[in-house]
């Protein structure tokens, strides 16, 4: 029907058609009504040109699905490398606790040691028999 709109007159015409278009429809219509060897040859070629756009507006469809799916695998992966990074930044500071931990241990040992040092410097018995004056 909105072929038919399209190609009458423009007071007839909705305002929102475009102004004197041929559909693919109408162009077969045209060429089955004139029957001379232009207008079919005009036909078919409109009808191979509307079925070109037909095939590149799939197409284009097909892509934008595509990008779609990649898209959504691309944010999954974010997704995955955000999980990832922050088990890592758990592990970091897991791993400084740690070493602190370490750190406050090994201060107290090296202490501990210093401490038994200075305890020889005390006079001790000496060891061993003894004789008795």
């Amino acid at each position: 029907m909105s072929s038919q709109f399209v190609m009458t007159y423009p007071r007839r015409r909705p305002k929102k058609a475009p102004p004197y278009a041929f559909t693919e429809h109408g162009a077969v219509m045209l060429a089955s009504v004139l029957r001379s060897p232009s207008a079919i040859q005009m036909s078919v070629a409109v009808t191979r040109a509307f079925i070109a756009m037909r095939q590149a507006i799939s197409a284009m469809l097909s892509y934008d699905l595509k990008i779609e799916q990649l898209s959504h695998k691309v944010d999954q992966l974010n997704a995955h490398v955000d999980e990832i990074m922050h088990d890592q930044n758990d592990i970091n500071n897991q791993q400084e606790l740690i070493n602190s931990e370490l750190a406050v241990q090994i201060e107290t040992i090296n202490e501990a040691l210093e401490q038994l040092m200075e305890r020889k410097d005390a006079p001790s018995n000496p060891i061993g028999f003894r004789l008795k004056k």
